[in-house]
């Protein structure tokens, strides 16, 4: 069917149902020329005549009658889809695909399932773990959560949590039978949980800097992880010191759990940032979850400044 076949039979329809032209391009906010045209069109088209056509009146013929008795509930269809399309417009229902990584998941998302779930019931929300996240149009998500503000052209990255802060920590166990570190370069004689990380999964360089020197000194000892949580534990066991995101465990060094030394050694690298396509607005449950996310991103690092999406 042509682009065209659709405006040609609405106006069939608005003039055989008003019988008239005058009325039916009143209704159609259209020129009654333009819908005489349009209706010539059909029967042109079709090679027969659709209605009976006085000066004083309009009537669709016994033809124009069987395709009115059949078009219109058609239209009237597509007139109710497009209505509901409109009135859902507003409300959060549908698929949320979210990508991000582990420790996103574990301190942005899990928090949030629960009130999501039961605030917005008609959400379904899809989470896929990836500590590297690649092309969201490509992959078919909706939302990213990324370290640092680098997206693909087309896309828009929106800081969630501004940026991350070092720390070094240990247990006062692991104090109470090592001296605290006073430079980066006294940590070779600490025992350090290393950390595996990157696309690569290679081994993390501790890295610190004070009035432009830096420091990147080669630890070691009995923990090689890439999962934060262990590295946590390990640390708070008195297994060795931790190097990671202050924000991370700010409870346990309020609760005295955790020690932080070398402070004045530390750096920051960027946050996380919410990433999405560009060029139209995030439907509402998109919205819903960006929303909860902000707000959960205050309570998980109120250390951080947290930016609105």
């Amino acid at each position: 069917m042509r682009a065209g076949d659709f405006a040609e039979l609405r106006a069939f329809c608005a003039v055989a149902k008003a019988r008239s032209f005058r009325r039916a391009a009143t209704e159609l906010g259209l020129d009654p020329s333009t819908l005489s045209h349009s209706v010539r069109a059909l029967e042109r088209r079709l090679d027969v005549r659709l209605l009976h056509r006085t000066t004083r009146s309009v009537s669709p013929t016994e033809a124009g009658i069987r395709l009115l008795a059949q078009v219109e509930p058609a239209f009237s269809q597509l007139e109710t889809a497009v209505q509901d399309v409109g009135d859902a417009k507003d409300v959060p229902s549908g698929k949320v695909r979210l990508v991000a990584p582990r420790l996103a998941i574990r301190t942005l998302i899990a928090p949030i399932v629960a009130n999501l779930a039961k605030a917005y019931p008609a959400i379904e929300l899809e989470v896929v773990v990836d500590d590297y996240p690649g092309d969201l149009v490509r992959d078919g998500f909706d939302l990213a959560i990324k370290l640092g503000a680098s997206v693909d052209r087309d896309m828009v990255s929106v800081p969630l949590v501004s940026h991350f802060t070092t720390a070094i920590v240990g247990a006062p166990s692991y104090f109470a039978e090592n001296p605290a570190p006073v430079t980066p370069q006294d940590l070779l004689n600490h025992q350090c949980i290393g950390c595996r990380s990157g696309p690569e999964r290679s081994i993390h360089r501790w890295s610190f800097e004070k009035d432009g020197v830096v420091v990147t000194p080669d630890v070691s000892g009995p923990l090689l992880t890439d999962d934060p949580d262990l590295m946590i534990q390990a640390a708070l066991d008195g297994v060795g010191l931790w190097h990671g995101v202050v924000q991370l465990i700010h409870q346990q060094i309020s609760a005295g759990q955790l020690i932080r030394v070398l402070a004045d050694w530390s750096t920051d690298y960027p946050g996380f940032h919410l990433c999405y396509t560009t060029g139209v607005s995030l439907a509402p449950s998109v919205r819903a979850v960006v929303d909860a996310l902000k707000t959960q991103a205050k309570t998980s690092f109120p250390l951080s400044e947290v930016q609105a999406a």
